[in-house]
C-alpha cells in the first residue's frame, strides 16, 4: 500500500528555516514524481515545488523560488523540502503527494495538483513572531 508521511513542520520566526521530509513506502519511488503542496486557512491548496522520479527535473512556484530547495534520496525513499527566509504568508499545512511519472515528467511546468494521485496527511508550518 502506497503511503506518504510528512514530518518536520513547526513554528518559526520570520526569516527562519525549516526542513520538511516526505517518507514514502509501499511503492518504487523511482517511478514517481513527488510534489509539495500547501493549504492555508480559507484558501485553495496550491503547488509549492516538485521533483521528477529521477530527480533530474525540479520546479518551484514563483512565491518560493530562491528560498526553497527540493531534493530526493531514492535509496532512502525520502524527499526533502528545505525552506529558508520564511515569511508569515508561508504559514500553511504542507502536503507531499506522489504521481506516476513519465516522459516528459509530470513535474515539468510546475506542481499541478491534478497530476498527483496519492497524498500524505500534512504537516503544519507556522511562521510568526
Amino acid at each position: 500500500q502506497l503511503q506518504l508521511v510528512e514530518s518536520g513542520g513547526g513554528t518559526v520566526q520570520p526569516g527562519g528555516s525549516l526542513t520538511l521530509s516526505c517518507a514514502a513506502s509501499g511503492f518504487i519511488v523511482d517511478y514517481y514524481a513527488i510534489g509539495w503542496f500547501r493549504q492555508a486557512p480559507g484558501k485553495e491548496r496550491e503547488g509549492v515545488s516538485c521533483i521528477s522520479g529521477s530527480g533530474s527535473v525540479t520546479a518551484y512556484d514563483d512565491s518560493v523560488k530562491g528560498r526553497f530547495t527540493i531534493s530526493r534520496d531514492n535509496k532512502k525513499n525520502t524527499v526533502i523540502l528545505k525552506m529558508g527566509s520564511l515569511k508569515p504568508e508561508d504559514t500553511a499545512v504542507y502536503y507531499c503527494a506522489a504521481g506516476w511519472d513519465r516522459y516528459p515528467s509530470i513535474c515539468t511546468g510546475g506542481p499541478q495538483r491534478g497530476r498527483y494521485e496519492d497524498w500524505g496527511q500534512g504537516t503544519q508550518v507556522t511562521v510568526s513572531s
